[in-house]
């Protein structure tokens, strides 16, 4: 029986976990596992996994009591190094093996400098620098002051996980800033061979949303977060096309990688919804799905896999467009969506930053 997991990656998608803490890591822990089973082959994180990992995992009692007495940020911040520079060199035999193309993980700059442009690019500099690992990712989130950002981390050489996108409108700026971003590296000599960036788009928050705008038994309950992910595959395919065309914006870069979509909370929220919907309806080539732990192993016992992002743009959009005819105001549902995931990721990390002070009293 084949693993579905393998069946993505075959199909070109890449598996990450949405997860990490302390007692997952090292040659014998559940990462390497399943590394080296070839089901995951990166790994992300962000706020709430750290504030949930710090509050859950004893492993690292022993750390804590090092940092006795340290400011809680300051320690917050050398717990999640710790962590996903263990984690970088777990993948660095991935990275290796494809030159640069898997075994990347993600860590995110303080959400509470989202709006703020040189805040985030001066920690993106300082996280790249201090961990000092060419797979590492800097998540940096999708806001417009965080264009900028990408732009400037991307020139400098650091791979980049734009996070927190919901519209397919933002998701073409993000667009916009990775190619300045690549070619300004280019331009200043850097290599770009094994330069990477993600655009994390968001996917269950958008059912979450707008589905109890439409009522339990509406025909288009739970349709429009694919519909919506779809879309954003076809601008992905239509501004990235990578076939080194006059349509490829990268074309006289050689060795450029186009930005590959990621699908982020892919994890069902709606108990009425089979676990393993968003993976099913989002599997497709050049793509990256982070998923949870659960999701994972759901889709592990029982995915349908087969590419379904290919020539669905249409349908997406008819579906969208039944959606506005009924009320719907998506572009107001991913503006909401947006401030509030950068709210709950400011609250993880005051969470996270939180706990780690209780242990440090």
């Amino acid at each position: 029986m084949s693993n579905p997991l393998h069946d993505l990656h075959g199909l070109g998608q890449a598996v990450w976990l949405d997860a990490i803490r302390r007692s997952w890591l090292g040659p014998e822990g559940r990462l390497a596992a399943l590394r080296d089973a070839d089901e995951i082959r990166g790994l992300t994180s962000n706020p709430t996994i750290f504030a949930d990992a710090f509050s859950e995992d004893d492993a690292y009692a022993a750390q804590l009591a090092e940092l006795r007495g340290a400011d809680p940020r300051e320690a917050f911040w050398a717990l999640a190094m710790h962590d996903v520079g263990e984690a970088c060199d777990l993948f660095r035999p991935v990275w290796d093996a494809t030159d640069g193309v898997h075994g990347l993980v993600s860590i995110e700059v303080d959400p509470t400098k989202a709006f703020d442009t040189d805040a985030t690019i001066d920690e993106g500099l300082q996280l790249a620098r201090s961990l000092d690992r060419p797979n590492l990712m800097v998540k940096v989130p999708g806001t417009e002051p965080g264009l900028p950002a990408i732009t400037r981390l991307l020139a400098e050489g650091v791979n980049v996980n734009v996070t927190l996108l919901f519209s397919v409108a933002r998701y073409e700026a993000v667009i916009d800033a990775f190619i300045q971003g690549v070619r300004a590296h280019h331009e200043a000599g850097g290599d770009v061979r094994r330069l990477q960036s993600v655009a994390s788009f968001f996917v269950s928050r958008v059912d979450g949303k707008v589905d109890p705008l439409l009522g339990d038994d509406h025909p288009r309950r739970g349709a429009a977060a694919v519909a919506n992910a779809r879309l954003a595959y076809e601008a992905f395919r239509t501004r990235l096309p990578n076939d080194g065309g006059p349509d490829d914006p990268l074309a006289d870069i050689p060795g450029a990688h186009p930005q590959r979509p990621l699908w982020a909370s892919t994890s069902t929220k709606d108990p009425q919804y089979r676990a393993t919907k968003y993976v099913e309806a989002l599997a497709g080539p050049d793509t990256v799905n982070t998923m949870p732990p659960a999701t994972v192993d759901a889709t592990r016992s029982g995915a349908d896999i087969a590419d379904r992002l290919s020539g669905t743009a249409e349908h997406a959009r008819q579906e969208l467009d039944a959606l506005a005819a009924d009320g719907v105001d998506l572009d107001q549902v991913t503006k909401e969506l947006e401030t509030e995931g950068v709210e709950k990721f400011e609250a993880s990390f005051e969470e996270a930053v939180a706990t780690v002070s209780h242990h440090l009293d």
